[in-house]
This record gives C-alpha cells, structure tokens and sequence, in this order.
C-alpha cells in the first residue's frame, strides 16, 4: 500500500491529465492530509458579512479541521480567529452563531479575550507573578488568521501563508459573485432565514465536480425531472408555469441543450457552467423588479446583468453559487465517504419578495434534504463511493473532450458537457495538496 505523508510525488501520480486514481476519494490518509495541506493553502468561504450587522456578532466554522471563530470587532472589522481558549484549549463559543458582547469568556476558567483576539483579564492574575506566561503564547490572546479577505460581503480566508493572494487565486471567477450582488438594485445581498443542511454519503470532492457535469441530468433525474415534464407535456405553450415546474423541468433538456450550453474553466479548480445560457435562463419576468433594476442601472446594464444566467459556479474548494437564483452551497468534509452540504439563500437588497420567494422554492425543490432531485444525485454518490471499492480498475476515467492543448492554460472554455472542469479541480488539488510538503522538504 502506498504512503502518501512526506510523499509529494506519490500525491502528483494520482492526478494524471485525463484520468485520477481512485484513492482520491476514498483513501483515508489522503483525506487526513487534505484538512493538513489542501484546505489550509486554498481560500475557503466561512460566511456573509450580513451575519455579522453588529459589533460582537459571531459565527463559528470550520476549516481543514480547525475550528474558527468570524466576529465583527468593536471598530466595525470582520475579525478570524481560531476558536481555541489561550490558556488550555477549550471551544471559547460551541453555538452556530451569536452576539458575544465586547468579548469572549473561555466557559472553563473565565479567561476573556476581546474581539479582536487580545487577552483582556485573567482571574486571580497573581497566580502567574515571577512564572514564565508572559513569555509565551498564551499571553498573546487568541491565535489569528492573517488571511482574511471580504469580496462583495463574502468572507474568505487562507489558513496557510503557502499559495497565492486573493486575487490571484480567484481571477476573472470573481465575475459571478459580482453579477449575484448586481442583481440587487442596492447592489448588495444579504443571508435570509436559516441553512439546509444534508448529509452526503459520499467524499467530498463527488459532490464538487457533479455541479459542472452535465451528462448525469437526463439520466440520474429522469426519476424527478421527467416527471414533472411528463405531467406538463401538452399544456399550450403560452400557459404560464406553476414556479415548481420551471425550475424541474429545465433538469430534463437534452445533451445538445448542455453541449451548447458551454463551461469555463479558471486557475486554482473554478469554473461556471452556462457561458451562453443556462437551466436558469427562461423564469418568468417579475415586472416590478424589472423596473427596480433599470431605474438603478439603466436598460442596457440591467439587461447585462440580467441575461448573465450562469449554472454553477464552483470557487474551489468549498464554495459553489447560483448567482442567477441567488442560492449558495457550502461543502464541508466529515469524513472520507462523508459530507455535509449547506444551503444558503440570499436576498437581494432593493427587490420585490417574490425574487426571495423564488429563491427559497428552488432551494427546497433542488437543495434541501427533502428534494427528489437531491436523492438522485445521492443515490447516485453512493454507488460511486461503493463501486470504486471494486478491482480490477483503480482510475476514474475523465477523458471527455480532453485536448493537451488545455494543459497550463489559466482560462479555457469549452463545450458544456466536456469533462475539463473536473480535469482543472484536479489538477489544482494536486498543486495545492502538495505546495507546502515542498517547502517543508526544502526546509
């Protein structure tokens, strides 16, 4: 069996230009050093300036296995701090969210610490006269993330100092966060209501390339999808859509609909499916907001705005958008062959509610753990995540469309039911995974 820690090399011939080994999805070392290297050197998404409208305002989450702590600081700052007490340890906040004042308090010995992470009193401080605290971590208050970034009030950071800077590592993606938040008429979104959230009986990185493929649709939801077609084939063709039947039976188009409908690849594993339309392209106008829209914009920009329908959106690794129905999800790895996904869904400041009411029906029909389609694409996981235990093959073959001409190349677009955008996540996993093993060799 191969050993993979301290084994760059092992990690880079996993990841071939057309094809990836199966120990990438079920492989536990593999996943331990993912939380270790991969996620650590990557910008991941842990949360929405507006959970956070006032000072003391917090959120905790996750990353690579490090809990952290998101909290709007007494100056107005969106602060990251690991959420570990300096003294011994403790979880300083075990809830999703809350207000914790002008700072936190370790529920084990009551050390506090201000929002921005600073020590602020220790009780019966005179204990640790003449000893060796001030001289060591512990005095230094609550361990920071440097590398924190707020883009259009999404909040990123990067765990590791290894890997590019913000901008580098996003590039050109950053378009459809800016076409989700141009939607808006105040040009600013805000969380609404509460998180989805569903377990996916699969690894994580299943779920992440399944949002850019487009050849599973007419197959894995023909159970779902067709269903709904089915019972709305005859209707006259200028009969308004009930809402539920808009956003199904798009599911069900044909390959010609999905290879026409392009996908775009970026640096770093991003991609979008949708370059020319999408499953999103044909809701019905809501006249009101039409208006909204172009007293702010003007008709030329609106319809700019407006006509960018783009599918998915996948920021790599643990954000993907739908910026055209205003929903997010959020990818969270538990275990090797186990993920929770978040949904989210947005306002968009300045809108009619019946934008809002769209967004939320497409996220119980679609997202939620209640949705039919959701249960095709989980079936469908957990057959991968059983099947690639089999012999006799050990790759997962990704050769559809391949052309060496992609190799290197930072912004490609393609045909949309090529299989680039999963080639691309790969081979920035296998970049990233190994970034700093480098360095530490070097060392």
């Amino acid at each position: 069996m191969t050993t993979y820690r301290g084994n760059p090399e092992a990690i880079r011939a996993l990841v071939q230009p057309d094809r990836v080994h199966r120990d990438l999805y079920i492989n536990q070392e593999l996943f331990d050093l993912e939380q270790e290297h991969f996620f650590a050197n990557t910008w991941n998404y842990v949360g929405h300036d507006s959970q956070l409208p006032k000072p003391g305002d917090y959120i905790s989450n996750e990353i690579g296995g490090r809990p952290l702590i998101v909290v709007r600081h007494t100056d107005g700052s969106v602060r990251v701090m690991m959420n570990r007490c300096a003294h011994k340890g403790s979880r300083l906040v075990s809830a999703p969210c809350g207000n914790t004042g002008k700072f936190f308090r370790c529920p084990y010995h009551a050390w506090t610490f201000k929002t921005d992470g600073s020590l602020l009193s220790i009780p019966l401080k005179n204990g640790y006269e003449g000893t060796q605290l001030t001289q060591c971590e512990s005095s230094k208050g609550l361990t920071q993330v440097k590398h924190v970034r707020l883009y259009r009030g999404f909040i990123f950071v990067k765990l590791n100092d290894t890997g590019p800077d913000f901008e580098e590592f996003f590039g050109d993606s950053l378009s459809s966060i800016d076409n989700m938040a141009d939607r808006s008429p105040e040009g600013e979104l805000e969380i609404a209501g509460g998180c989805l959230r569903f377990m996916h009986q699969c690894n994580w990185k299943m779920f992440i390339e399944n949002l850019n493929d487009t050849m599973h649709p007419m197959v894995a939801h023909e159970s779902s999808a067709g269903t709904a077609k089915t019972m709305w084939s005859g209707k006259p063709a200028d009969e308004p859509k009930p809402m539920a039947i808009e956003q199904f039976v798009p599911f069900m188009s044909d390959y010609k609909f999905f290879e026409d409908m392009g996908v775009r690849v970026f640096d770093n594993g991003h991609s979008f499916s949708g370059v020319h339309y999408s499953i999103h392209s044909k809701y019905s106008a809501i006249p009101e907001y039409d208006a909204a829209m172009q007293a702010k914009y003007g008709p030329e920009r609106t319809q700019q705005i407006l006509g960018l329908a783009r599918h998915n959106t996948v920021y790599y690794p643990n954000l993907t958008i739908k910026g055209a129905i205003q929903s997010i999800r959020v990818v969270k790895p538990i275990a090797v062959d186990k993920t929770l996904v978040e949904s989210w869904t947005f306002r968009l400041k300045g809108a009619p509610p019946e934008l809002l009411h769209r967004t939320t029906m497409y996220n119980r029909l679609i997202n939620s753990p209640f949705s039919v389609v959701g249960h095709d694409d989980l079936q469908a996981y957990r057959g991968i995540q059983a099947g690639l235990h089999a012999g006799g093959n050990e790759w997962v073959s990704l050769h559809r469309n391949f052309d060496a001409a992609e190799l290197g190349q930072k912004d490609v677009t393609a045909v949309g039911t090529s299989e680039i955008s999963m080639r691309n996540q790969y081979r920035a996993w296998e970049r990233h995974m190994t970034a700093n093993m480098v360095e530490k060799a070097e060392a």
